[in-house]
C-alpha cells in the first residue's frame, strides 16, 4: 500500500468521508445521551487521537477534554465532519492531530496544509477566540518513506500557526527521536505504526505543559462560573 501510494503522488484522491459516516453517528448518539461539557478542549483526529481515549482524560488533567478521535480519518475528513465533531462542542480549544493518512494517499504537503487553513477559518468563524493546538506529524517507522514528506507538512503546520497568536504548533514528532534521529522502536505497537504506551507518555510529557500553560487559567473561570450558577 505505501509503494502505490508513493507511486501517484500528485494524483492523489482522499478517500470518501462517507465511510466513517456511522463513527461520527456513534458520537451523536452519544452526545445525545450524555452531551459534552461546552468549553471544553476537544481532542479530535485520526486513531493517534483516537488510541488515546483511554488514558486522554487523565493524562491531561486537570483540564476537561472531549475526546474526538475517529481513526482512519485524514485533514478532509476533519474538514467534511467539523460541525458534529468539533464546532457544536462549543469548545474553547482544540488539539488537532491529522495529516498522517493523507500523506499515505498520496496526498501533497500543500493539499494538506490547504484544508488545515479551511478548518482554521471554520473554527475561527463559527467560535472567536477559540485556540487550535495543532499536532505535528509522529515519525511512524512503518511510514519511513513518507518522511521527508511529513517533515514538509509539519513545517507548513509550524508556519499556518505562527501567523496567529491563537494557533499553536506542538512538536510531539521531535520528541520521538533519539539522537540519531531515529525512533525508539519502544514508542511503537507491533505495526510500528501505532503506538505503544511509552509512545502516549512522550506525547503526553510535551503536549500537557503546553495546554496546561496555556488552558489551566480557563479551566479554572470555566469551574468559578460553573459553580456560581
Amino acid at each position: 500500500m505505501l509503494a502505490f501510494a508513493l507511486a501517484t503522488l500528485g494524483a492523489a484522491k482522499w478517500p470518501d468521508p462517507e465511510r466513517l459516516a456511522p463513527e461520527i453517528r456513534a458520537f451523536a448518539r452519544a452526545d445525545s445521551a450524555l452531551p459534552p461539557p461546552a468549553g471544553a478542549v476537544v481532542c479530535v483526529g485520526s486513531s493517534s487521537i483516537r488510541m488515546w481515549h483511554p488514558t486522554l482524560a487523565r493524562d491531561l488533567a486537570p483540564l476537561t477534554v472531549v475526546p474526538r478521535g475517529f481513526g482512519g480519518s485524514t485533514m478532509e475528513d476533519l474538514e467534511r465532519y467539523l460541525e458534529p465533531l468539533v464546532l457544536a462542542v462549543r469548545p474553547r480549544a482544540v488539539l488537532l492531530y491529522e495529516g498522517d493518512n493523507d500523506l499515505l494517499e498520496g496526498v501533497s504537503p500543500g493539499e494538506i496544509a490547504a484544508v488545515l487553513d479551511t478548518i482554521l477559518t471554520r473554527i475561527r468563524t463559527t467560535l472567536p477566540g477559540t485556540r487550535v493546538y495543532v499536532l505535528s506529524i509522529k515519525p511512524s517507522p512503518s511510514r519511513r518513506a513518507l518522511w521527508p514528506r511529513a517533515a514538509e507538512t509539519n513545517a507548513r503546520f509550524r508556519e499556518a500557526c505562527a501567523r496567529d497568536s491563537l494557533l499553536h504548533y506542538v512538536d510531539v514528532a521531535g520528541a520521538m527521536l533519539d539522537r540519531n534521529g531515529q525512533p525508539g522502536p519502544e514508542l511503537f505497537g507491533p505495526d510500528s505504526l501505532h503506538m505503544s504506551g511509552a509512545g502516549y507518555a512522550v506525547w503526553t510529557r510535551v503536549v500537557r505543559p503546553v495546554l496546561l500553560g496555556r488552558e489551566a487559567r480557563f479551566e479554572r473561570a470555566a469551574g468559578d462560573s460553573a459553580r456560581q450558577k
